[in-house]
């Protein structure tokens, strides 16, 4: 009997310690509603009762993020990597030794089991257009400080061999914390912009987004006019090196990066030309309206009372109040509105309390709040520099022809005397040629980084500088 005591504790004993000590690697897969798979791999330090967490996310080439905060109580787990836009909550298992538990990212959230069995990272498809070493110029490692919101900003520096002044783009990615290659869906667009622009004389600056990558800071408390004094700080950066040709610095910009640039070129006048990639031409609210009706995953009744909805939560989550006074009204907003369509859908309860709950935060972002009131034509329309807009006409983020539209307006308002706005026919939101421009082709294609898109972007800076 007592043989039977101490092997039943001594397992006992084995299952506390495992509970306890979650230290190590932990890997795992999602799998999205298109029946493709996304590797996790969670790596866990414990220091005195605190954990530190780096996430890899191999298939989508994404290393080394830094969640803010890991939590171990009892048998929950709490990771938070929301610098990033996502969150793991887990159970731990003790009799299978797994972490059972979702991924978290807005109001979507995925399924996924970890385990520290047979963790292999996985590698994404080859992408030819990457440059590959020994590059045939200098690539250097910088860091510069934002004094204003004392951070450090790292990034990459690339210049033709030779000795000399050059003229330099900064480029500045897109929304949701990226690395300096705005590494996203197995793809490194601004790798490859880099490579390609250096090639052609023209030195690059490209950096990972405050919080991000080596860059401190933290890029979930930070807005689009925050994001621009990280590159007015690259600017005043580039104006210290040798190398560099001061009076012909400008900036490429995607997506988000476009409406960061011309803050830049308004705040400094040290701006000598902007390039607009898959970048936005009217307001916030309206974009949000738009990408609200068009990236909705459920049918709805009424077309028109669901935009009403939505245009009255913007405008609840605009208020000049305390956010959880706003969040509050926003709960009761939607209570009344969308929850109703779900439920008539078939959704149970407990699932439409969470995509309400999503939907709040979502709303409430101190980047979003800043974002619905931003209108970059307001902006555009001040410019006296040089711009070129490219937008692709498959792009479903962006949709071409009304943001293009808000440029054009915008620039022959402001009596701007050299700007080029061009649709660029079977190119998606990265400039890849595409069929359908939906997110979800992204990874599947293998080009980065249209030659045609390169070369314009090339050919009309060289034509300036």
């Amino acid at each position: 009997m007592k043989k039977y005591i101490l092997t039943i504790a001594f397992l006992v004993s084995g299952l506390l310690t495992m509970a306890q000590n979650i230290s190590g690697t932990w890997g795992g897969n999602i799998t999205l509603p298109n029946e493709k798979k996304i590797q996790f791999i969670f790596t866990i330090e414990e220091n005195q009762d605190n954990y530190k967490t780096v996430v890899d996310i191999p298939t989508q080439r994404v290393n080394n993020i830094t969640a803010i905060k890991t939590t171990l109580k009892n048998d929950s787990l709490v990771i938070d990597f929301s610098n990033v836009g996502m969150k793991y909550l887990g159970k731990l298992n003790t009799i299978h030794f797994e972490i059972s538990g979702k991924v978290v990212e807005g109001i979507n959230a995925f399924p996924l089991t970890l385990s520290r069995k047979n963790i292999e990272k996985k590698t994404g498809k080859a992408r030819p257009q990457e440059p590959k070493k020994p590059y045939p110029y200098l690539a250097e490692s910088v860091s510069f400080q934002n004094k204003e919101d004392k951070i450090t900003i790292a990034g990459t520096f690339t210049r033709p061999k030779g000795k000399g002044k050059y003229p330099v783009a900064i480029l500045i990615s897109g929304s949701g914390p990226q690395d300096r290659d705005e590494t996203l869906s197995g793809h490194k667009p601004f790798l490859v912009l880099a490579d390609h622009l250096t090639r052609q004389g023209i030195a690059v600056l490209r950096y990972d987004d405050r919080g991000f990558g080596e860059s401190t800071g933290v890029h979930s408390q930070a807005t689009t006019y925050d994001f621009a004094t990280d590159a007015i700080s690259a600017l005043n950066y580039l104006k210290t090196r040798k190398d560099v040709d001061n009076e012909n610095i400008g900036i490429i910009g995607h997506s988000e990066g476009g409406i960061i640039a011309p803050l830049v070129a308004n705040r400094t006048n040290e701006v000598a030309f902007i390039v607009s990639l898959a970048s936005t031409g009217i307001s916030g609210t309206e974009l949000s309206v738009m990408q609200s009706k068009e990236m909705r995953p459920f049918p709805v009744p009424d077309e028109a009372a669901y935009e009403k909805a939505i245009r009255q939560a913007i405008k609840i989550a605009q208020q000049n109040k305390e956010v959880s006074k706003i969040k509050t009204e926003l709960t009761a907003h939607y209570n009344t509105t969308i929850a109703p369509i779900l439920k008539n859908l078939g959704v149970p309860e407990t699932k439409i309390k969470e995509v309400v709950g999503g939907l709040v935060d979502m709303r409430t972002t101190k980047w979003i709040r800043y974002f619905y009131g931003y209108n970059p034509a307001t902006e555009y329309e001040k410019l006296s520099c040089p711009v070129l807009s490219l937008n692709g006409n498959l792009d479903t983020q962006v949709e071409a022809k009304i943001n293009q539209d808000g440029l054009r307006k915008a620039l022959k308002k402001g009596n701007n005397k050299d700007f080029k706005i061009i649709e660029l026919e079977g190119l998606n939101h990265l400039f890849q040629n595409a069929k359908t421009g939906k997110m979800d082709e992204y990874q599947d294609i293998e080009e980065t980084f249209s030659p045609k898109a390169l070369a314009i972007i090339s050919d009309w800076i060289l034509e300036r500088i």
